[in-house]
């Protein structure tokens, strides 16, 4: 899933992360010949590259980013209440992530983001949802849910 650059910031041995804006981080090092990243070695090359878009494959992977927070949720949703919203194609906010929980039964979460790729959630198999993915839900069946959302922590 293609994310813009946000920021920068150094490791613990001095290597360059970019901060994506799905609040991921990903290496973006200068070492020749394998990895050829010359503007990250300037300040000026790290500010141009600010909005470029890398690949997160953490996001691919639906890994919901370390340090990110609960600040809300929804009500408890049946196959009878989910609002028109949710079942229609929608996403979150650029930063936020949810995360769908399954009281009881099954929903299915379709990710048309990531080419129609398709999830059966259930109490043990919860789904998150990557910032600004294309998405909805189907009830499959009986079901009892809540979406609980996510964002960085404030320091």
């Amino acid at each position: 899933m293609q994310r813009p650059i946000s920021g920068y910031h150094q490791d613990d041995v001095g290597d360059w992360v970019a901060e994506l804006s799905c609040g991921h981080g990903q290496h973006v090092r200068h070492k020749p010949p394998f990895t050829l990243h010359p503007w990250v070695v300037s300040a000026e090359g790290r500010e141009r590259k600010l909005g470029a878009m890398l690949d997160c494959l953490r996001c691919d992977r639906l890994e919901l980013p370390e340090g990110f927070v609960a600040y809300k949720r929804t009500p408890e949703f049946s196959a009878a209440t989910i609002p028109a919203g949710l079942r229609s194609q929608h996403s979150t906010k650029p930063g936020v992530w949810g995360l769908i929980h399954v009281v009881s039964g099954q929903l299915r979460y379709c990710l048309d983001g990531l080419a129609g790729r398709e999830l059966l959630l259930s109490p043990s198999q919860p789904g998150p949802i990557p910032p600004e993915l294309v998405h909805h839900v189907v009830a499959d069946g009986d079901v009892l849910f809540f979406v609980e959302f996510y964002r960085r922590a404030i320091p």
